[in-house]
């Protein structure tokens, strides 16, 4: 028996898959002022970077936080000391791909810090230091979808063509553009 288009039918199958993802990167500026003047700056680090993913209406947030930790020298560089701030930061990244058939209901956001926050740039501008921090993030929207499959009411029946997975034909897979798919899945 061979299937005809009649006897095929559609199903509408409800799954979670990725619905929307979206990356941003950032430059930002934060002036510290230490205790002490500074004379010149020996080292600028951020550590203990914390943040959350939070779906908003302009895309995903990521709100988080970080130290910033300087050490520098003071009174014509006879001293130094170390100067320690906590800062908060939102980022609101906007997603580039975004399926309008999800269910919002089911959303739930991920998000993953391709560049730690890291400082570029610390100079002195009067008694305090400004640092210039990079950070960069990759988010991506789960949520429950439909998607559309046909079936054959009487199942395969033999005539159905016989898929091997197994990579042995290679060779259909010759043309295919390599950078696209790159692209595709970043």
């Amino acid at each position: 028996m061979s299937i005809t288009d009649k006897d095929l039918q559609l199903r509408e199958i409800i799954t979670k898959a990725v619905c929307g993802k979206g990356r941003k990167f950032s430059q930002v500026s934060h002036t510290v002022t230490p205790a002490n003047a500074p004379t010149s700056i020996l080292g600028a680090w951020i550590i203990n970077n914390q943040y959350e993913a939070v779906h908003s209406t302009n895309g995903v947030e990521v709100i988080g936080s970080y130290d910033i930790n300087i050490w520098y020298s003071y009174d014509r560089n006879t001293k130094t000391d170390v100067a320690k701030e906590t800062v908060s930061y939102v980022d609101v990244v906007p997603l580039s791909f975004l399926d309008k058939k999800h269910k919002p209901a089911t959303a739930e956001v991920y998000a993953l810090a391709v560049t730690d926050p890291n400082c570029v740039e610390a100079s002195i501008s009067g008694n305090g230091v400004v640092i210039r921090v990079e950070r960069e993030f990759k988010v991506e929207m789960t949520a429950e979808t439909k998607v559309c499959v046909v079936v054959s009411p009487h199942g395969l029946d033999g005539d159905e063509k016989s898929y091997d997975f197994d990579g042995s034909d290679d060779a259909e897979y010759d043309d295919l553009d390599l950078e696209l798919l790159d692209e595709e899945l970043s």
